[in-house]
């Protein structure tokens, strides 16, 4: 058993999968689980499929834990029976497999927003590169998969790329697959992505739909909207053998029937296919908008699909009008670095829904740490109703970001750290409250004699800057007797993280003495998440990032906490 325990549990660990979460998911008994990867008990046949069926991994690694288990439990004679299981399971061979429906995989740069309107947790999996495509392709050249060959775009490039898209959706037998080809018709990187959907457009049929987004400007001196662009980025795609199936036109005014024929008629496309997408003041606004023009019956005959009765989207639309009837604002100061506010987008987001919630529209005003001052820090604060410290990496703007913790926490203002916001609240408190005035981050000065945050012991050897990130879901257990804890209501909660450096629990008994408490703790590596000061109305800093688990729907509880505050305050 150790063999195939060892390799069961290095792949829990790589992706940092939970037992108890893979149980659950599965259906498989936890103590059972627990025992396999402990190696006291084999695994049956029936429950090793259970959970291979909600493994999110890649081919290579599911290939390596199937051929395990057949050599651990079945031996060189039962080898025609792992091939089996692999069909069964994988079902990776496209030339073989029968087009199936899938739902919701998605391949995109900007995933935050998906995941806020869809309500789906994404993994790496989601987002294909062209350099993780690139990469497959010629590791399985020296694996010898090829045999020999000469590596080419088509079809090596594109196989790999139908592959990944087809990848999830396979393995789940979701109902569909969207995917995002980024970038422009006609740039030369997207070349090989659009004859992979030429391609799958070809072998799936009916089963598969193409969307083609495209901008029509306004000519204010004519004030006229012009199609052109349209006309001629719908050729393009005809060039490479595309048709699209569907024309979302964007534009700033409304387009008549005229227009919209006009589009249809030189695009080949249905005139109930050419929607609309006018600007709005808000994305959220946009999904209500589609449905109006029968977006989504359109998109469900164009594949065959029956038409039901149209979704009410009653909390999306509650949601929507308590956001319009909301009339009083909070002011939320954001303090970063980074002068492109998309670099703080999911926290914008999170901030934006917390408010509607609250019934409030959240003010957000972004504060330049790099020029934040003790003798300016009053005026650029005074009026903010609660304040964020922004996540980042580095030492630029570092120190402003000390001095507007300093701030908040002197004149108790509610105030909220993210992943390096916590950590310069511990730095801030280090400094100021245990008087270690050279108290910093390893990240930051390497010398320095009070590390109150640093790297892992057991991750100083590693070379790889990657190898020491912290990445994915990790479970927190969190004090009852904390603010957060009232915020969650409960007291297992996973979160999901992206950094090097942690807390240093060297120092956690002195920081709990003068006050700070560490109310949110890793069960696994007993690792510092949550730090709070209760005296204060609300200062807390988090390790993870809870902005990446906020959606329209459920807004996340620490930004609904945090709002809540600033508003009484």
């Amino acid at each position: 058993m150790a063999d195939f325990a060892n390799t069961l549990s290095k792949l829990f660990k790589d992706h940092n999968f939970y037992a108890v979460r893979v149980a659950e998911a599965s259906g498989v008994d936890r103590s059972l689980l627990s025992k396999v990867l402990k190696n006291s008990r084999p695994l049956p046949y029936s429950a090793f499929k259970k959970i291979l069926n909600v493994l999110n991994i890649s081919y290579e690694e599911y290939d390596s834990l199937l051929r395990a288990y057949i050599d651990e439990y079945f031996g060189y004679d039962k080898y025609c029976e792992y091939l089996k299981i692999l069909k069964k399971f994988s079902s990776f061979d496209d030339r073989k497999e029968k087009p199936v429906e899938y739902r919701n995989i998605l391949v995109d740069l900007d995933l935050g927003h998906y995941e806020r309107f869809l309500g789906i947790q994404t993994t790496k999996a989601n987002n294909i590169t062209t350099g993780r495509i690139y990469k497959s392709v010629i590791d399985k050249e020296r694996r010898g998969d090829y045999l020999g060959k000469t590596i080419q775009v088509i079809p090596h490039i594109t196989d790999e790329i139908k592959r990944n898209v087809k990848l999830l959706g396979n393995k789940y037998k979701f109902d569909f697959v969207i995917t995002e080809i980024g970038g422009t018709v006609g740039d030369i990187e997207s070349l090989p992505y659009l004859e992979s959907i030429r391609q799958l457009k070809w072998e799936l049929g009916r089963n598969a739909l193409c969307v083609h987004l495209t901008y029509v400007p306004y000519l204010a001196a004519a004030g006229e909207l012009k199609t052109k662009p349209t006309q001629h980025s719908v050729k393009e795609l005809q060039s490479v053998g595309i048709q699209p199936d569907i024309l979302v036109l964007r534009a700033e005014h409304e387009l008549n029937a005229g227009l919209r024929k006009k589009v249809a008629q030189f695009c080949n496309v249905d005139e109930n296919a050419v929607i609309q997408s006018i600007d709005m003041p808000t994305i959220y606004e946009v999904p209500v908008r589609m449905q109006e023009q029968n977006l989504d019956a359109t998109i469900l005959q164009k594949m065959g699909l029956p038409v039901g009765e149209t979704p009410s989207l009653g909390p999306w639309k509650e949601f929507l009008n308590r956001r319009h009837h909301a009339t009083e604002i909070v002011k939320i100061g954001l303090v970063g670095k980074y002068d492109l506010q998309d670099a703080y987008k999911s926290i914008l987001e999170a901030l934006s829904q917390a408010a509607t919630y609250n019934d409030r529209k959240a003010d957000i005003q972004f504060i330049n740490s790099e020029n934040l001052t003790d003798e300016n820090v009053e005026e650029k604060l005074k009026d903010m109703d609660g304040v964020i410290i922004c996540p980042g990496f580095g030492q630029r703007g570092i120190e402003g970001k000390f001095v507007a913790i300093k701030y908040c926490r002197t004149h108790n203002v509610p105030t909220f750290g993210i992943c390096l916001g916590m950590q310069c609240m511990a730095i801030e408190f280090a400094r100021d409250v245990l008087g270690y005035t050279d108290a910093n981050s390893r990240e930051m000065d390497q010398k320095t004699p009070h590390n109150v945050i640093d790297i892992m012991e057991e991750q100083k050897s590693i070379t790889n800057m990657g190898g020491t990130m912290r990445l994915g879901a990790y479970e927190c257990v969190l004090d009852p007797n904390s603010k957060v804890y009232q915020a969650y209501k409960t007291e297992h909660i996973q979160e999901r993280h992206r950094h090097r450096y942690e807390f240093n629990n060297d120092y956690k008994a002195e920081f709990e003495k003068a006050g700070m408490k560490c109310v949110g703790i890793n069960p696994e590596s007993n690792l510092v998440e949550i730090v709070e000061i209760p005296t204060l109305k609300w200062f807390i800093g988090t390790q993870f990032h809870p902005e990446y688990s906020s959606t329209v729907l459920k807004p996340h509880p620490l930004f609904l906490s945090f709002i809540k505050a600033a508003i009484d305050k």
